[in-house]
């Protein structure tokens, strides 16, 4: 056993450099080696499926598979997984590698430390969930919070012709800290992030062919929260980042002062974000205001993607009504603007609101409907316009192009009789939703969508007997290009369950047909039954039937195919 346990620690300070997905608690190092020195789980299972038809759906006749896992614990800290997958069609084994990830998170009290392959955030305009290499330490001591990390963010690839694919970068380390005190009426915030690629004259002539250029970047952050009055907090995000495209540019000898501190070079971009939210709780009102805003091309290299250069706006309101708060009502509505600086030569506005009633008069009826509507508006400008122009105020005449999207939901459920013998429920689901592209206010020909969706749903459940029964009729519309489309039948099935819940059966048959601009085009007629069972636990038998008829009244065509499955599973 000591050997093992000098192997143990021995994997993990090797590959302590390389990390591998998975994390190994070290905060009683001691009780690690109480657990077992090696667990095994896994399963197996195997299927065949037969098919048989004139569908010329281009499906094989018979098909086979093997499907296998199995894991190798080591202390309960490190696994070791194992698969192995075959089939008439093809196979793929894969094998166990050793560990390439290590990621170690030691606690004591109120330290937590990160080591190896780790991810940390200090706030969504700084450090967001980038993984690096390195080390980073949580502190908590009280009212005051400090976070601190360090590492390498990317390491150097170089291009390879043989995996284009595969982007290549220069090697990019990373530091930062965040500190904030945390009291109950406020918190404030205070965060740094930086970050600076090496330079590398072996790859630098094919990097800059490709447009990748060394970059550098340091990122200031502020953040508050406080309750001005009862009930009623503000919490305000702001982030200022300085990004040098390109580290071997000259230094800017006319920057301000601020930005000789962060970055002085003549690619320097400064960006700005920012973020408040304005909630009040009202007796049973929430009412909240939001605004958000982002500079075009605002990025940071702490985080893998930006949304940039738009603006927000959003309000919402929610309460609860009628005595016992039985129905609520939600309220949202926000609008969004891009092109903040007017270099485009488009600009969007995006308008989005939703309404969303509940409402549960008693135990036996539920009833919700929620409505929502998008709305984009581009304002385009010709490309002869900007050729012709004289003076930036010349032809003001834009094109005036909408799109419009808008989706309405309601369910209604009602339980007639639930005890424990007698359970039967009905539920109604409807869905709306209807599209457009306007220009001006005129509709485009063909350019108009529309789908509808709704099912009729009624289940009846006998616990005691195992028994239950689901009978539903379903209708779909759709209009699009001019055309529209009908689809509707019903279905009917029934699932039964034997020997203390050990075999269960089904039995399943629909029907639907369908109609293209008022002709009948397919009917499609199914019957499905299954038996499953359960055998000393872990071993689990299958089968499955599946017959289908197509009547294609457009080609004047019936196929016919029946599909059969048996499988076995087996776990440990």
């Amino acid at each position: 056993m000591k050997t093992i346990k000098i192997i143990f620690v021995t994997v993990l300070c090797f590959f302590g450099r390389t990390a591998f997905a998975q994390t190994v608690n070290v905060e009683d190092i001691g009780g690690i080696f109480k657990n077992k020195a090696f667990t095994f789980t896994g399963g197996l299972s195997a299927g065949s499926i037969f098919y048989s038809g004139n569908q010329q759906s281009g499906r094989q006749n018979w098909t086979y598979y093997i499907n296998g896992n199995l894991n190798t614990s080591i202390y309960g800290q490190i696994n070791i997984p194992i698969s192995i997958n075959l089939t008439n069609l093809g196979k793929n084994v894969s094998y166990p590698s050793m560990p390439n990830r290590l990621s170690l998170h030691p606690t004591y009290k109120w330290i937590t430390g990160h080591i190896g392959d780790v991810s940390m955030s200090f706030s969504s305009y700084t450090l967001n969930g980038h993984q690096f290499t390195g080390g980073g330490l949580d502190l908590n001591p009280g009212k005051f919070k400090i976070s601190i990390m360090g590492g390498r963010l990317l390491k150097a690839i170089d291009y390879s012709a043989e995996r284009p694919s595969l982007m290549p970068n220069y090697k990019r380390f990373g530091y930062g800290i965040k500190t904030q005190y945390d009291v109950e009426k406020y918190s404030f915030g205070l965060t740094y992030f930086g970050a600076k690629d090496t330079k590398n004259q072996q790859m630098e002539n094919v990097l800059d062919s490709l447009g990748i250029k060394p970059m550098q970047n340091s990122v200031i952050g502020i953040d508050f929260r406080l309750s001005l009055l009862k009930n009623v907090t503000l919490i305000t995000e702001y982030a200022m980042s300085f990004l040098t495209h390109d580290i071997r540019a000259p230094k800017d000898y006319e920057a301000s002062f601020v930005a000789n501190i962060f970055g002085n070079k003549t690619s320097t971009g400064i960006y700005n974000a920012f973020n408040s939210k304005l909630n009040w709780q009202l007796a049973k009102n929430t009412i909240g205001i939001g605004y958000e805003r982002i500079d075009p091309d605002y990025k940071t290299l702490g985080a893998y993607y930006f949304n940039s250069d738009y603006e927000n706006i959003i309000l919402n309101y929610a309460r609860p009504f009628l005595k016992g708060d039985k129905a609520n009502i939600a309220v949202n509505f926000g609008v969004q603007r891009d092109d903040l600086k007017n270099q485009n030569d488009r600009k969007n506005t995006r308008y989005a609101g939703s309404v969303n009633l509940n409402y549960t008069p008693s135990e036996t009826l539920h009833m919700s409907a929620n409505y929502s509507t998008f709305q984009s508006y581009r304002n385009l400008k010709s490309q002869f316009d900007y050729i012709n122009e004289i003076s930036p105020y010349d032809n003001m005449d834009t094109l005036n192009y909408t799109q419009l999207s808008q989706t309405l939901d309601g369910s209604f459920t009602y339980n007639f009789k639930q005890t424990e013998n007698h359970n039967q429920r009905m539920n109604l689901t409807v869905s709306y939703q209807e599209s457009a592209d306007r220009q001006g206010d005129v509709s485009l020909q063909g350019n108009v969508s529309r789908f509808l969706n709704s099912s009729l749903i009624y289940s009846l459940s006998l616990p005691k007997k195992g028994i239950n029964l689901t009978a539903s009729a379903n209708y779909s519309y759709t209009y699009g290009g001019l055309s529209e489309s009908h689809t509707f039948g019903p279905m009917l099935g029934i699932t039964s369950v034997f020997f203390d819940k050990k075999l269960t059966t089904g039995f399943s048959t629909s029907y639907n047909l369908n109609l293209n601009d008022g002709k009948t085009q397919i009917k499609v007629f199914n019957l499905r039954c299954n038996a499953a069972i359960v055998v000393l636990k872990k071993h689990n038998i299958s089968a499955n039937l599946v017959w289908q008829n197509r009547n294609l009244l457009t080609a004047n065509k019936k196929t016919d195919a029946i599909t059969t499955t048996f499988a076995y599973s087996f776990s440990f």
